[in-house]
């Protein structure tokens, strides 16, 4: 069945305990997707690699940056993005696809818009564009995952708020869960989230069986393959 109440407190706290790898390891063993999807690909960066793990739903838009908008689309008129995040539950991700081709001639997210979302309660920015004023957006604890970084906002505006978008690879709707880390950003099926860090723990507690192992001083290679076989 899938999960339709945003998750708890504690359920949130457990997935921000855990990398995006071992997320993504207990994604892996319910066979809900495909290995090869679910997340982004590796063109989009974690900005603050030192930040911890984050988690939260996707509040989605579009944007373009290289042309000018048709008159009252500047970023500073859409004020109505900020109730479309809103409709998503705490913790927010704002996740916005770049139209432009190639993405990221202007970046829509800097220091101001930092502290607005965050004042939303988002807890980071994910997009295939530009991101800048990484040194005062840090100050903030606020999380950035980004294709480049750029000095302008250049003609930044936002349109099909809430749609369904497309960030390196991975299709995000809104309201999907989310979450990243420096190894990138995944996307939790709902249907599994409040199981996954019960199987990451199962998970982690057998690969450690076999690092102990190999980190023992009798090493046989016949018995590493016995270990291995256990531990699929």
């Amino acid at each position: 069945m899938v999960l339709e109440r945003p998750l708890c407190d504690k359920e949130l706290d457990a997935l921000r305990g855990m990398d995006t790898c071992s997320v993504s390891n207990a994604i892996e063993t319910f066979e809900v997707r495909l290995r090869n999807t679910g997340f982004v690909k590796a063109q989009i960066r974690c900005i603050f690699e030192d930040f911890p793990p984050m988690v939260g739903y996707a509040a989605t838009a579009r944007l373009r940056t290289d042309d000018p908008p048709v008159a009252g689309r500047l970023y500073h008129h859409r004020t109505e993005w900020w109730n479309s995040i809103l409709q998503v539950p705490a913790p927010r991700i704002a996740v916005v696809e770049d139209m432009d081709k190639p993405p990221g001639v202007g970046a829509f997210l800097g220091n101001m818009h930092a502290v607005i979302l965050k004042a939303q309660g988002c807890v980071a920015y994910v997009t295939d564009g530009a991101v800048r004023d990484l040194l005062r957006v840090r100050d903030l604890k606020f999380q950035l995952f980004a294709g480049n970084v750029a000095v302008s906002h250049a003609y930044a505006h936002l349109f099909d708020l809430g749609a369904a978008v497309k960030i390196g690879g991975l299709e995000v709707k809104q309201g999907d869960l989310l979450h990243g880390d420096r190894h990138g950003i995944l996307s939790i099926p709902k249907e599994v989230a409040t199981e996954i860090p019960a199987v990451a723990g199962k998970l982690q507690r057998t690969e450690q069986k076999v690092i102990d192992y190999c980190r023992s001083k009798e090493f046989p290679v016949g018995k590493l393959r016995q270990v291995m076989k256990n531990f699929r």
